[in-house]
């Protein structure tokens, strides 16, 4: 079975995580049977798919058509029999114990058919304990979305000690069709990925706290401030649940050993039900004020610590061959929301120290959690940090056959490579820059990105249609167009400035290529234009949703609507061109004006671009992630360059620190 032999998908358990996979998944174009224990249940999670899809319709995130569309595929059942008699897939998602879902699945395996795949929600669970209890287990997986499915991107796909290849491999084009994007758990270990570096964190903070190390206010202000963590730990906790963490660590003991005791605090907690935002109280009391966490209480051997420890997990991780770095790190940031991945932030701290202050602990308390991984000391002891040496940027990282890509300064320079072709953009070169832009996004010295195109006649002409020609399965089309729009969105969604260098045609797929771009510079002989209508086609790799954001809903119809080319004097004036410049100053005013932004204050940056996206989904959503970067931004010292700059009145030297 491939992802094109999908059709109907069964999902059990129709809770936050059961109503939220459906609605996913037919908002995908799939027939969804969305069942729970009764009719109360079952229909409650309907009316929340339906709620979503019309706030979903409201926000202009979907059509109005498209929302009933989705509701349309989905149907609630309570009957077990009736809800997996003829589908293809099963993703179960009822209450986190292993009992129930063992269940679940002596009863499912009565009814559904031999050529369903099954896949459990499940966020720490053993997925070969509960493989077993099936006549299947090769056709067996773990598919973990994070909460609430509709806006999370991550989809964690676990094997158990028993999954075929095949079976991964479909369920991540699954989720990959359903928008997500996937990170394979190549090993069944307790809490995967995301929660293996979360849950310990927030452990080792109510320890911090619980032997009179540090208060709750400076660990909070130490995780939001100084590390750069969405939230405090305690303030996750209770956002989260401290039950539910509570639950993890059990899980997690009783599986690993004594180095995942739950804290004590945590146990007080639970038994007082006092279990965060949903009980009213946790760490913080939510019917006097909630969350307050302080920007100035940061302490460095908290940090220190914390680092410390989340560096141990990711190095039992790596060592255990459950995922690699870079795997871990993409995990991470999407389903935690963390600015940096933990590998990435354990390179930066020094992998060497972290031991040494793990080691230090587990010398002076005796404790388990402390014990250095036997990875971690290796690495240590090798001075090998988990994404290579500064000496291996560049060279070889840097050949592309569709690309040229070089860093000149703090410039990360892409410049399309297909003059003879006027720069299109086939599949390959899709596959390039998406690598390309992650590369320049790790690498040490880069600050903004620039966009060009090679020769003198394009930015980019657009889909190279010669070489998507072969296929017209409607399915490879829609694959095609998901691969365009997650990689124009790496630039889109991009930590460093972006610029594009426009100079000659910027037409269809080009031009959405620029429009992910945040500064767009273009010479007077430019030509911009989405000519798609002109084919019977619309534009596919994002410009029905990015161009409205820059021009106005009634200038993008516009544009997609008369498939008109433009001077790029006119799109000035629309607003999509920051600055039209003469032909033989193109490349020097991109250069001049991408060195610019690659002089800014990089943090500051970052937090201003991810308050700018987050507004797009809500006003109210950008809001509180501007707030949050402010109070963050406090405690740079690119804050204190800035001041002393400005009182000294000299140009300030930003560090990104």
């Amino acid at each position: 079975m491939d992802v094109d032999d999908i059709e109907t998908i069964a999902v059990l358990g129709a809770g936050n995580m059961g109503h939220g996979i459906a609605e996913v998944a037919a908002l995908a174009g799939f027939d969804v049977h969305l069942r729970d224990i009764n009719e109360e249940f079952v229909q409650n999670g309907y009316d929340q798919i339906e709620w979503s899809l019309g706030k979903l319709a409201e926000n202009d995130q979907i059509g109005d058509d498209e929302a009933d569309a989705a509701l349309d595929r989905v149907t609630p059942i309570v009957d077990l029999e009736e809800a997996v008699a003829d589908v293809d897939f099963v993703v179960e998602a009822v209450p986190e114990k292993m009992d129930i879902k063992q269940n679940v699945y002596r009863e499912l395996e009565q009814h559904a058919p031999d050529r369903a795949v099954f896949a459990t929600n499940t966020s720490s669970l053993s997925i070969t304990d509960l493989s077993e209890v099936t006549e299947r287990p090769k056709r067996f997986c773990g598919m973990h979305f994070f909460n609430p499915p509709v806006r999370m991107q991550l989809v964690e796909v676990i094997a158990g000690d028993h999954t075929d290849d095949d079976v991964l491999d479909l369920t991540e084009d699954l989720a990959e069709a359903m928008g997500k994007t996937p990170v394979r758990v190549r090993k069944d270990s307790p809490g995967f990925i995301v929660n293996r570096v979360l849950v310990p964190l927030l452990n080792e903070a109510a320890w911090l706290v619980h032997d009179d190390v540090a208060t709750v206010a400076e660990v909070d202000s130490t995780t939001k401030y100084d590390i750069g963590l969405p939230m405090g730990a305690f303030e996750l906790a209770d956002q989260v649940g401290v039950d539910v963490a509570y639950d993890v660590l059990d899980y997690m003991q009783d599986v690993l050993g004594d180095a995942y005791e739950p804290c004590p605090l945590l146990v007080e907690k639970v038994d007082a039900e006092e279990l965060g935002k949903k009980t009213g109280e946790g760490f913080y009391d939510y019917d006097d004020g909630g969350a307050e966490v302080p920007t100035d209480e940061i302490r460095d051997d908290v940090a220190d610590r914390l680092t410390a420890v989340m560096a141990n997990e990711v190095a039992k991780l790596v060592g255990n061959d459950v995922a690699d770095p870079d795997e871990i790190d993409e995990a991470v940031m999407l389903g935690a929301g963390y600015p940096q991945g933990p590998a990435k932030m354990a390179d930066d701290a020094g992998i060497q120290y972290l031991y040494e202050t793990l080691d230090d602990l587990h010398e002076e308390t005796g404790a388990p959690r402390y014990e250095p991984s036997a990875e971690l000391e290796r690495r240590a002891s090798a001075d090998e940090p988990f994404h290579g040496s500064d000496d291996d940027d560049g060279g070889d990282a840097f050949a592309y056959e569709n690309l040229a890509v070089e860093v000149d300064g703090h410039v990360g320079h892409v410049e399309l490579d297909r003059p003879h072709r006027m720069n299109t953009i086939s599949a390959d070169l899709l596959d390039e820059l998406a690598d390309a832009v992650d590369a320049l996004e790790a690498h040490e010295d880069v600050r903004a990105i620039l966009l060009t195109g090679a020769g003198e006649q394009a930015f980019s002409a657009g889909a190279d249609v010669t070489s998507m020609a072969g296929s017209a399965d409607p399915l490879d089309a829609v694959e095609l167009s998901r691969k365009g729009q997650q990689t124009f969105g790496k630039l889109e969604a991009a930590d460093v400035p972006v610029v594009a260098g426009i100079d000659g045609y910027c037409l269809g797929g080009g031009m959405e290529l620029a429009t992910c771009a945040d500064l767009r510079v273009a010479s007077e002989r430019s030509e911009l234009g989405q000519p798609e209508h002109n084919l019977g086609l619309l534009p596919g790799w994002g410009g029905t949703q990015r161009l409205k954001h820059i021009v106005g809903e009634g200038r993008a119809k516009e544009i997609i609507f008369t498939a008109d080319r433009y001077d790029a004097a006119d799109l000035e004036e629309y607003g999509f061109l920051n600055e039209v410049v003469d032909s033989d100053d193109l490349q020097d005013r991109a250069w001049e004006l991408a060195r610019d932004l690659a002089a800014g204050p990089p943090i500051a940056q970052t937090y201003t671009k991810r308050a700018m996206l987050a507004g797009r989904e809500s006003t109210d959503a950008g809001l509180e992630a501007e707030a949050q970067a402010f109070g963050q931004l406090m405690n740079t010292q690119d804050l204190m360059e800035g001041i002393a700059a400005f009182t000294s009145d000299r140009d300030p030297d930003f560090q990104g620190e």
